[in-house]
């Protein structure tokens, strides 16, 4: 992506290796890219209530760790300063939300060490490789290996085993892949949408900023995956899985106490 327009602010000239398409501390003298920055709160806030819930029901710790995964944000401060070295291990939450699926079927409370040990050898890998070679579309290409295993062991597990939870794995592959689908246009465009920003008033032209809203849907569809895994899990240990809402809007998953016989 072309650098954008250079506007000196708080944390100075940029070093990262991208520069997106949002152009640089337009709305805030203190963040480099403003909405890139705070489209990350909803993948901080949520799913903290997420662990909160999953810890006061007792469940496994592999799906508190998923959620605090999903929280940990070196997006956030990356768009914030423009700095490499705020770059995070290479996405915790993908890491823990692929051992949680793939372990769903296994006895409760067991550790499977091999699988663990794999993950963080691949994770500590790419993020070794990236920081000395620099080259983004290959940091792209492991994130996007990362998740289609992600997608191919959910349709497998909505298909053949919990086919009733379809319509959970595909609202949130589909969210996934609108997010996904935005990120190209804002790469592919990026200099028509800065020009037309313009030209548009200021609330209109914010819609415009399709790499927020890659944060945003795929936010989502992230904590969505993670709903589905624990929705699979609880299943599979006969606990009562009970879908709510939070004001009407966000949904948690709540495990209702066992029927006494």
């Amino acid at each position: 992506m072309a650098p954008s327009a250079h506007r000196q602010g708080f944390w100075g000239r940029p070093t990262s290796t991208l520069d997106w398409c949002e152009e640089n501390y337009v709305v805030s003298y203190y963040i480099a890219e403003f909405w890139n920055t705070v489209s990350n709160l909803i993948m901080i806030f949520p799913p903290l209530c997420g662990a909160l819930q999953t810890y006061r029901d007792g469940l496994e710790v592999r799906y508190i760790c998923s959620f605090l995964g999903l929280t940990y944000k070196g997006s956030f401060c990356l768009h914030g300063t423009l700095f490499t070295f705020v770059l995070p291990l290479f996405h915790l939450k993908q890491q823990c939300i692929c051992f949680s699926r793939y372990e769903c079927f296994k006895e409760e409370n067991s550790i499977n060490l091999f699988s663990i040990t794999l993950l963080l050898i691949f994770s500590l890998s790419v993020t070794v490789v990236y920081l000395n070679w620099k080259e983004p579309v290959f940091h792209q290409v492991m994130y996007g290996a990362l998740v289609a295993s992600l997608v191919i062991r959910s349709i497998f597990i909505a298909t053949w085993v919990n086919p009733w939870l379809k319509p959970l794995c595909y609202t949130s592959l589909g969210v996934f892949l609108l997010g996904f689908l935005l990120w190209n246009i804002d790469n592919i465009f990026c200099e028509t949408l800065r020009t037309s920003r313009h030209h548009l008033p200021p609330g209109v032209g914010v819609v415009t900023q399709f790499h927020a809203w890659w944060h945003i849907l795929t936010g989502l569809g992230s904590y969505l995956h993670i709903l589905l895994s624990l929705q699979i899990r609880s299943i599979y240990l006969k606990h009562r899985p009970k879908v709510k809402f939070i004001c009407g809007v966000w949904p948690i998953l709540h495990i209702e106490p066992q029927k006494k016989s």
